[in-house]
């Protein structure tokens, strides 16, 4: 019997907190897999050692393995790591896109056992990104950004406490004396977290330019740049402004089908940390009259009348700007410096030609 051509030899790994699954199988010429075998270890450094050492009683060289694992939370990045480090081909895929593959196979049932078999067969069937760890400084940003973002919502939070006891049949001040020292202390604990981006930024020298041309755009401090920069790793995976868009959640939804005509709205299927950063900056942008982003704001509130939606479109601008300033490493040109520009430029050009 003619001996199989192996192409392709493909790790499909469903991590957990506690423990990872693993499934190791091939593909052939014929694009069929066969499953060389399963195991389960413990999700901690001896665990991915164990792990190692398995692959390679099966002889398994680490630069001829395509390993695939799903983003969940964070506990999937040691092994990430690990795995990079030691040179074998890893990718990280979202969960939903994993589940629709999963779904594409028809498997009814569901544990963590198939899943990384299905994760398996997805690797070796399909081609993805290759995986990186995150720089330091982007992967600290993201740290103390999120974490930002989790302190402001405590604050709203007490401060709705707050208005509620005061509004009661009988004014409960030691409780609202309580809870207005907590939101004392959150505020002191945000102010420390921002300096602190300040530091991480000024450490970084390419950071520090690129950080300083992008936040000369009316509207958008450090910490809106920094969570932008955090949460797209330095836009390294994005080969487009499309992609960037369709991550970040702002890719538009349309519902029709025939006569009927539903409403047209973006997916919010992305990154809501990046959503969510860049709500206050368009509004400053367009109280400010900033040209680029209040024409776009007048022309969308004045087809739909909906002013939501154009705060929306100058949200979905501010990203696609950031994007284009940091890839081409250039300065923010506003709307009447480069009308400027042009006028001064066709003069010259005028000069010449008499």
């Amino acid at each position: 019997m003619k001996e199989e051509i192996v192409i392709k030899k493909a790790l499909g790994i469903d991590v957990s907190k506690a423990k990872f699954d693993v499934c190791l199988l091939t593909l052939n010429m014929s694009q069929q897999t066969k499953i060389i075998g399963t195991r389960t270890f413990e999700n901690s450094v001896q665990g991915i050692k164990d792990c190692h050492s398995w692959l390679a009683n099966k002889k398994i060289a680490s630069t001829d393995l395509h390993v695939l694992m799903e983003a969940t939370g964070s506990y999937y990045e040691k092994l990430a790591y690990k795995l990079f480090h030691q040179q074998y081909i890893v990718y990280v895929v979202l969960p939903n896109k994993a589940k629709r593959y999963m779904e594409s196979l028809g498997l009814k049932s569901k544990n963590d056992k198939i899943d990384a078999q299905g994760l398996a067969k997805m690797c070796a069937q399909q081609q993805h990104e290759s995986w990186e760890p995150m720089n330091k400084s982007y992967y600290d940003l993201r740290g103390i950004t999120r974490q930002i973002a989790s302190l402001q919502g405590y604050k709203v939070g007490l401060n709705n406490q707050i208005h509620a006891l005061s509004q009661g049949m009988y004014e409960q001040h030691e409780l609202i004396d309580q809870l207005t020292q907590l939101v004392a202390e959150i505020v002191g604990q945000i102010k420390k977290l921002e300096n602190r981006i300040k530091e991480v930024v000024a450490a970084d020298c390419y950071l520090s330019e690129q950080v300083s041309r992008i936040t000369a755009i009316k509207g958008l401090s450090i910490l809106s740049v920094a969570t932008i920069i955090a949460e797209t790793n330095g836009f390294k995976l994005f080969k487009n402004q499309r992609q960037l868009v369709s991550y970040a959640g702002y890719d538009v939804v349309e519902n029709s089908s025939g006569k009927h005509v539903g409403k047209t709205k973006i997916s919010k299927k992305g990154n809501s940390h990046m959503r969510r950063i860049l709500h206050m900056p368009s509004l400053t942008t367009v109280r400010c009259k900033e040209p680029h982003f209040i024409d776009l704001f007048d022309r969308v509130y004045a087809r739909t009348g909906i002013k939501k939606k154009g705060y929306v479109a100058v949200q979905k601008k501010l990203l696609v700007l950031i994007y284009t300033l940091w890839k081409k490493e250039s300065e923010y040109v506003k709307k009447e410096q480069k009308q400027a520009k042009q006028v001064c430029l066709h003069k010259m050009n005028l000069s010449e030609v008499a």
